[in-house]
């Protein structure tokens, strides 16, 4: 993405800065976005700027998604997840597809979103072939953010043919993510949390659903890809990652600039001056602004090898920089949690009542955090990587490592 493109991104997110404050709040009471923000968000391309230039989007590289993205969760981390998945999902169908295809779904309906991925369901999935190239699917999944505002959406399952699975020209077992429009799915009211609560993470239920026939070989990750943006040879893993750490810092840059305005206006009970004068206050400010820059300035550091490497020619990351970057991303929303709560703690009573923008940035980063791919739990792979020990493939780079979740 062109310097002048992606600050007319951020000139615009700053412009629609209450309006996503507006919906933030609605969206708490909904678990999802309101309609409206969400027009409003696809109005001006925001599901659309990780796509490919030839489909209308902007070719934004992997720094340019957490600009984006970490600019949109410092007002709200809600709706940036909406945006961070449906553009995330856009994008990698868009290189998983034919040209033919690619170019009904994005250039005939500029307004589409995608979402899919999530967690198993209580249920077997299951996928079997019809007559007329069709594909019939059975699946449930959990955590499907962003569900109301999509208009296709991606469930696993496995393909099978009675009892017995159908295997690929090496034996292996099918198993893959199969897109369904709208009308083939069901959402089921299962997200009723705290941390992100505006993000309509639902249950999705296929009964049944139909593949249609130009959609059974649409997959979220092709071998080679199709668009020279070297996003497309990011390992699924690592591509996941680096889009939720994103919401992370974004909610850590939110909170700093909260508790900011909130010092220097609040006087603390039994005082006569403001937060901001109490040296408790200064040096946690201090904390949790160097711990924020220093986590974002790894994430930066590790992507931007990332990226250099393949603008340099390789065809996929290196085992190396996808460990460092894995590493970068994991340690980023952990210390952004920390930061969150930190300043939360350091604003007293203020920050817990319910309307304040601390209280719902605590929840939000602690949601951030928990996310499989960068929750804490993934320090100890890669961990045992420093160590001498094998990688797992996840963390091999050269695009390994298990479908999306």
């Amino acid at each position: 993405m062109k310097s002048e493109i992606l600050d007319a991104r951020l000139n615009q997110i700053e412009k629609l800065r209450q309006p996503i404050l507006d919906a933030a709040e609605e969206a708490q009471e909904l678990r999802r976005l309101p309609e409206s923000v969400v027009d409003r968000l696809v109005q001006d391309g925001f599901f659309r700027f990780t796509l490919p230039s030839a489909l209308g989007g902007e070719d934004a590289s992997s720094l340019d998604t957490i600009t984006v993205l970490e600019t949109i969760a410092a007002i709200d981390a809600s709706v940036a997840w909406n945006v961070m998945l449906g553009s995330e999902i856009n994008a990698m169908a868009a290189g998983g597809m034919e040209e033919s295809v690619a170019k009904q779904i994005y250039l005939d309906h500029p307004e589409v979103i995608m979402c899919g991925g999530g967690g198993p369901g209580t249920t077997p999935a299951r996928a079997e072939r019809q007559q007329d190239g069709s594909v019939r699917l059975w699946a449930q999944a959990t955590f499907i953010s962003g569900c109301h505002n999509a208009h296709w959406c991606f469930l696993a399952a496995p393909l099978m043919r009675g009892k017995e699975p159908e295997t690929d020209a090496h034996g292996q077992p099918i198993f893959k993510l199969w897109m369904l429009a709208r009308d083939q799915w069901e959402i089921l009211d299962t997200w009723d949390v705290a941390g992100l609560r505006g993000s309509g993470s639902h249950d999705v239920k296929a009964d049944g659903g139909l593949v249609r026939p130009e959609h059974v070989d649409v997959d979220l990750v092709e071998i080679p890809p199709k668009y020279d943006n070297p996003v497309f040879r990011i390992p699924v893993p690592l591509r996941l990652s680096y889009n939720k750490v994103a919401i992370a810092l974004g909610v850590a840059k939110g909170a700093l600039e909260t508790f900011s305005d909130l010092a220097q206006n609040k006087i603390p009970l039994m005082s006569t001056s403001s937060l901001a004068n109490r040296p408790i206050a200064q040096i946690r400010m201090g904390e949790a602004m160097g711990q924020y820059r220093s986590a974002r300035a790894f994430v930066f550091e590790a992507m931007g090898a990332i990226e250099d490497e393949l603008y340099a020619g390789a065809p996929y990351p290196g085992a190396k920089t996808t460990q460092d970057a894995r590493l970068a991303c994991v340690h980023a929303a952990n210390v952004c949690m920390n930061v969150v709560d930190m300043l939360h703690n350091t604003a007293g009573t203020t920050g817990m009542r319910m309307n304040s923008p601390l209280e719902r940035k605590l929840r939000d980063a602690h949601g951030c955090a928990t996310h499989r791919w960068v929750s804490h739990p993934l320090y100890q792979d890669l961990g045992a990587i420093l160590l001498g020990n094998d990688a797992p493939p996840e963390f091999a780079g050269n695009l390994g490592g298990p479908m999306p979740r």
